[in-house]
């Protein structure tokens, strides 16, 4: 079979169904669970030959680590999309767009990430792999499906592969409170990697430093800061939005 991970919740299992059935090798289901949602999911389970096994409620919560897992846990193939910046960046159709978190080690955060840059049409999310958090089973539950259709690529240096990016043609730009420009008054119709850290640390010096160039969102009300999956959503969507 391979190496194998969990996931849970039926979002992000439905979406594993819909989008690489046969990486789904077994679905663990609450014993006695018979409503529409878990009809629909057996459903396609069984259309793509998943093996569908009764459990009781103890070993799910084991299985899902004590997390909210809806009463349904599966086994996958733990594989990516994609390997390397390279293959992302060889299919592209269209000026790249990018997210890259720094420092986001929360997997609610990761997940929610992962989330708004599907809807944004973001063509992969970069992290280092030192400071950030693995793909693990909160973080695809919280993405509610967008862990399977949006490359996480995992990096050595991050800082070099912005300097890679930049090689390429690509704009890399730092979302910080600071910066004298806010993200209105930037052109972001070219390739462009926006770069964000984690709620209060914001971004690593040498991350800040290898920017291109770093921009803020204006902030009219009390807070000073926003978490960082809804300032990453700001920011993509005003690429979106200058792209048409």
């Amino acid at each position: 079979m391979g190496e194998t991970r969990l996931i849970h919740g039926f979002h992000a299992i439905a979406a594993k169904l819909r989008h690489a059935p046969e990486d789904v090798k077994e679905l663990f289901v609450a014993e006695g669970r018979q409503d529409a949602r878990a009809r629909d999911l057996l459903k396609a389970a069984q259309a793509a030959g998943v093996r569908v096994l009764p459990v009781d409620a103890a070993r799910l919560d084991g299985m899902a680590g004590g997390a909210r897992h809806q009463g349904v846990v599966a086994r996958v193939v733990a594989s990516g999309k994609y390997l390397t910046l390279d293959d992302v960046m060889e299919s592209l159709s269209e000026p790249a767009l990018l997210l890259v978190l720094d420092g986001v080690t929360d997997p609610h955060n990761l997940g929610a990430c992962l989330r708004v840059a599907d809807a944004a049409g973001c063509h992969a999310v970069l992290a280092p792999k030192d400071r950030a958090c693995g793909l693990n089973a909160t973080a695809i539950k919280v993405a509610s499906g967008a862990a399977d259709t949006m490359p996480y690529l995992m990096v050595t240096n991050l800082a070099r592969s912005l300097r890679d990016l930049q090689e390429r043609g690509v704009w890399v730009l730092g979302a910080a409170g600071e910066a004298t420009r806010d993200i209105y008054a930037i052109d972001q119709k070219g390739p462009l990697a926006w770069v964000l850290g984690a709620e209060g640390g914001g971004l690593r010096r040498l991350t800040r430093e290898t920017c291109d160039e770093l921009a803020r969102i204006p902030m009219v009300g009390s807070v000073e800061s926003l978490n960082v999956s809804v300032a990453s959503g700001i920011c993509l969507f005003e690429t979106r939005r200058q792209r048409g």
